[in-house]
């Protein structure tokens, strides 16, 4: 591949993250990389333990929890052209010492459809569901949310495409997690992608429980 992949400090992860993700917050991170091509920095792809450990556990049974990971963040500068799904696949390679299982979401909303996990031979295991969580100034994780004030909004959180992959050279592990996956392996879907722009995106879409206004 072109130019080469490298393990970067969190603070330059997150330096070059938070001006371009749309989600306009940092994930948690354990690993992260970063693509150099002509000494630039083109691209970041971010790995971290899921805010949910019943998402830990629900993808293979509380048995494998431990190693589910989430690839939480992937970004690039926008005259990058070629395809980000040969950064994505280098950096998997890096971390099948750990023997991970990788979860990761493209969002329906922004009308993602995961192209670049399917390039790289992610198992797509359908959608999750549209929900609604409490309404936080800043778009911070609504598990932190305590203001009084803006009491009975909701924000709409939308469906996402899930995909998992088994980041192990080992075969005999990686036959053991296919069995315990407790999800369908569906067909990949298919659709046009959009992009998107920081500020349209973090507009929260909000809405009223019954009885308020």
């Amino acid at each position: 591949m072109k130019g080469e992949i490298v393990f970067l400090e969190y603070k330059d992860a997150v330096a070059f993250l938070l001006p371009r993700h749309y989600s306009g917050r940092t994930p948690s991170i354990s690993h992260s990389f970063g693509w150099i091509i002509d000494k630039e920095l083109v691209a970041v792809c971010t790995f971290g333990k899921p805010a949910s450990p019943q998402l830990c556990f629900g993808i293979c049974g509380k048995e494998y929890q431990d190693k589910v990971y989430e690839l939480n963040r992937l970004c690039r500068v926008d005259n990058l052209e070629l395809p980000l799904s040969i950064f994505v696949a280098g950096c998997l390679r890096r971390l099948r010492v750990h023997d991970y299982i990788i979860v990761s979401y493209s969002d329906t909303e922004m009308n993602h459809h995961g192209y670049i996990y399917q390039a790289t031979n992610f198992i797509y295991t359908g959608a999750t569901k549209e929900r609604t969580d409490k309404y936080t100034e800043g778009n911070k994780h609504s598990r932190h949310y305590s203001n009084d004030k803006q009491k009975g909004l909701r924000k709409v959180r939308s469906s996402k495409h899930r995909y998992v992959y088994f980041a192990t050279i080992n075969k005999k592990l990686k036959k053991e997690y296919m069995e315990h996956l407790n999800y369908p392996i569906l067909p990949y879907p298919k659709g046009d992608n959009e992009d998107y722009k920081l500020g349209e995106y973090l507009k929260p879409n909000i809405i009223h429980e019954k009885g308020d206004k």
